[in-house]
Order: structure tokens, then C-alpha cells, then sequence
């Protein structure tokens, strides 16, 4: 049976593309080192931002409505990085940047090395970044040996 080995891309609608771009600038570029670049699809533009594992992609809505995290469809989008220290130095950026990132802690409801900062873009998507923790590690290290 084929594996999937990653997310290729996600897309999101925005109601305002030059103030998600803004936005998005900010957060995955300056401070996540994403790459940037821009194409139409069907007449729309698309800003996408990449690195080397899967893009992130933002296309204009085209329904007025708010999000609401907790209608169907997206509650909120998880960036991993390496450590607890990248996710601390993360929010330090974020909040540098003038975006309003929690401060990094743990939440150890989650799980015990459960660190994460979490922030909002201008369209009330919510969007946090935590840390590869053990359990993904060894879920990624030890796939085999893991019972279902």
C-alpha cells in the first residue's frame, strides 16, 4: 500500500490578499524561512509560500464570510520545528514581526514536552508552531515496531 510521506500543500481563502500577504510575510517568511512566489489559477491570484517540505498557499475567497474555528472545516493549522528553543525564539519573532504570538510554554495537557506559541491572521485563521516532540519522534523512528 502506497505511503504519504508529507503534506504537499495547503490552501487557505483570504477576504483580503494584500493584508494576508502582509501578514503572511511576516510569519513565514521573515521568521519561519519560507520562500515566496506568485501565480494565477482560473483568473485568481495566488501567493505561495514554500519550503522544502510542502507550501502553503493563499487564493482570494470568494464568499464574504467570517472563519469560525469551530464550524466544519479548519479549527487551526500546526507548523512543527526542531526544539523547545525554536519554538521560544519563534514567538520572540513573531512579536517582533508586530504579530500578537503567545508566549512559548508548555502545555502539559497535551503532552509532557508539549511546548507551542500560537497567533492569528487576519482572517481569524488560528495558527500555532510547536515543538517535534518524543512521541512524533518515535512514531516516525520506530513506525514498524508501534502497535495500531
Amino acid at each position: 500500500m502506497p505511503e504519504v510521506t508529507g503534506i504537499d500543500h495547503i490552501y487557505i481563502t483570504v477576504s483580503d490578499m494584500a493584508a494576508s500577504e502582509h501578514f503572511y510575510d511576516r510569519a513565514l517568511q521573515a521568521t519561519l524561512g519560507f520562500r515566496k512566489n506568485r501565480f494565477a489559477l482560473g483568473g485568481d491570484a495566488h501567493v505561495q509560500y514554500y519550503n522544502r517540505l510542502f507550501g502553503f498557499v493563499l487564493r482570494p475567497a470568494r464568499v464574504a464570510a467570517q472563519h469560525e474555528p469551530y464550524a466544519p472545516g479548519l479549527h487551526h493549522f500546526c507548523l512543527r520545528v526542531d526544539s523547545i528553543s525554536d519554538v521560544q525564539a519563534v514567538a520572540v519573532q513573531l512579536q517582533a514581526q508586530g504579530i500578537a504570538a503567545s508566549e512559548a510554554r508548555c502545555y502539559p495537557e497535551y503532552a509532557p514536552d508539549y511546548w507551542a506559541t500560537f497567533f492569528t491572521d487576519p482572517d481569524g485563521v488560528r495558527l500555532e508552531v510547536t515543538n517535534y516532540r518524543q512521541e512524533r519522534r518515535d512514531r516516525h523512528e520506530r513506525w514498524s515496531e508501534l502497535a495500531d
